[in-house]
């Protein structure tokens, strides 16, 4: 791991070293159809929608992609129940982890909550004034989910 910086401790006793293996984490809004993706940049501070792509050629899409960024960590989303037990779709995201850790062993692969990201990223985008007709792009609202879920992770950090 690399010392990224000192801060002033809030306390102000002394300092502390944030320690982070520099490079970029990806974040996987996973679906059955479509996947959001998000990353951070390469000190990880901040968390940007990058694109969504058709499921079936996500694999393909991550390969390419690590070709030319450092990624340290992929962040899946991991649909819950409100009382906190699996969702359906958990079904279709393990095959798909057993084949992301055999495409990329040397990453790992952390689960982040995604209840309600959805939700907040259709509100987003009304808060943000996108027109009806750009709300209704399913796409977009799975890369903002992907943000969504890549920002909550960075938060836990």
């Amino acid at each position: 791991m690399n010392c990224l910086l000192n801060f002033k401790g809030v306390t102000n006793y002394g300092y502390f070293c944030k320690k982070i293996d520099l490079g970029r984490v990806v974040a996987l809004d996973y679906g059955k159809k479509r996947t959001g993706i998000a990353v951070t940049d390469p000190l990880q501070l901040i968390a940007s929608g990058l694109t969504t792509v058709p499921t079936n050629e996500l694999l393909g899409f991550l390969k390419q992609y690590l070709e030319n960024e450092e990624v340290v960590r992929f962040v899946v989303g991991e649909p819950k129940q409100m009382n906190n037990t699996p969702s359906e779709s958990e079904m279709f995201i393990a095959p798909f982890l057993s084949r992301l850790k055999k495409t990329f062993p040397n990453v790992p692969i952390e689960r982040q909550d995604e209840r309600f990201t959805s939700k907040m990223a259709f509100q987003s985008m009304i808060d943000g004034g996108l027109k009806k007709k750009q709300r209704r792009n399913k796409a977009l609202i799975d890369e903002i989910s992907a943000t969504i879920i890549l920002q909550a992770y960075l938060n836990r950090q």
